[in-house]
């Protein structure tokens, strides 16, 4: 989808079209959750902080998310997914993957299934999404970027060479702006520049990884669309409108997010064998800190004393923190979707 929460804002306040628009925390201490095409204009990016983007766009319209009305909408697009295959696999509300090769439809180009798609979530949600056509994820993943908004692009196998030679580095899908400084400063500038380098000698630079690296340049990527994809993980963040200062008043957020995490798992009976604190500190240092246990935490009260054991450890990193989360992850169960990330108002 293209800027999806803008997008449906827009759609839903007709005085918000065709304005500078971000979706998200309008004080000091928010974040951009989303920005409409107009604020991206002027550089105005989603996880930015508002401060920022106001600087950038003095004009910038905010205003509050409303996630149930993005989930609403997601669902409706997803219906439209199914009723032509049931290979999707969900990336998060705005985004997913089909393998459309045996359609319900009968239809024998994608193609054509992705330009069908795509009008129909026009005229039945009055947004627009764009699409990307190939052969395997990582090429359909780059494509849907190319033509935004309202765009589609198609990658044959025969055009997914020369593609991919042409493509600026920081462009590939999972390459990082770090590992792009990094690879640049290898003269790595270019997919063609990748290909340069021999599967070892990536291996050795960027580890594992590397070997992903070797194969997506070389248009290789067999990973099946999934439906059923294992959730990984289940957390809560909070960003606060001033800086927490004193251990007691970070305990006390924690003790809360715990409890969002905990409920959830609960409902869901989905215990998880690893707790990981996240910290982002006022100057936008971020850091983790994990431990793993032998068996599921099911209990409340332990998962808010490991929290807090691991926020003790660290004190010397948290004299001043403007974001606290808490995730679990090594969950016992399967469910469709990577993870789940739990939304809570700024404040």
């Amino acid at each position: 989808m293209d800027a999806f929460y803008a997008s449906v804002e827009q759609r839903d306040q007709p005085d918000l079209r065709g304005k500078p628009l971000a979706v998200g925390g309008a004080g000091a201490r928010g974040v951009v959750a989303s920005a409409s095409y107009e604020a991206r204009r002027f550089g105005v990016r989603s996880a930015m902080p508002s401060s920022t983007a106001r600087r950038l766009c003095p004009e910038l319209l905010f205003v509050k998310a409303r996630f149930e009305v993005y989930k609403e909408v997601s669902q409706q697009i997803r219906t439209i997914f199914l009723e032509y295959t049931d290979l999707v696999e969900p990336l998060s509300l705005d985004e997913a993957y089909l393998d459309v090769t045996d359609n319900k439809k009968g239809m024998q180009s994608a193609t054509l299934v992705a330009q069908e798609i795509r009008r129909r979530i026009e005229a039945e949600t009055q947004l627009t999404a764009s699409a990307g056509v190939s052969f395997n994820k990582f090429l359909a993943k780059i494509a849907s970027d190319v033509n935004k908004p309202n765009g589609i692009k198609v990658i044959t196998p025969a055009e997914a060479t020369a593609f991919l030679d042409a493509l600026p580095i920081e462009k590939f899908h999972g390459v990082g702006k770090v590992t792009a400084e990094k690879m640049k400063r290898m003269g790595i500038l270019t997919g063609a520049d990748l290909k340069q380098f021999s599967e070892l000698e990536l291996l050795q630079k960027f580890g594992k990884v590397g070997g992903h690296y070797y194969r997506i340049v070389r248009a290789e990527d067999d990973r099946p669309v999934n439906p059923h994809r294992i959730r990984k993980s289940i957390g809560a963040e909070r960003t606060f409108s001033e800086d927490l200062t004193k251990i007691a008043d970070m305990k006390e957020k924690l003790s809360y997010l715990a409890g969002v995490v905990f409920e959830y798992m609960k409902k869901t009976d989905n215990f998880g064998r690893t707790v990981t604190l996240k910290i982002k500190s006022a100057d936008f240092k971020l850091s983790t800190r994990s431990r793993t246990f032998g068996r599921e935490v099911t209990d409340l009260e332990q998962l808010t004393q490991i929290v807090f054991e691991l926020l003790h450890e660290n004190e010397e990193e948290v004299e001043r923190v403007r974001l606290l989360g808490v995730t679990v992850s090594n969950l016992q169960k399967e469910h469709e979707g990577e993870g789940v990330q739990l939304w809570l108002e700024f404040g």
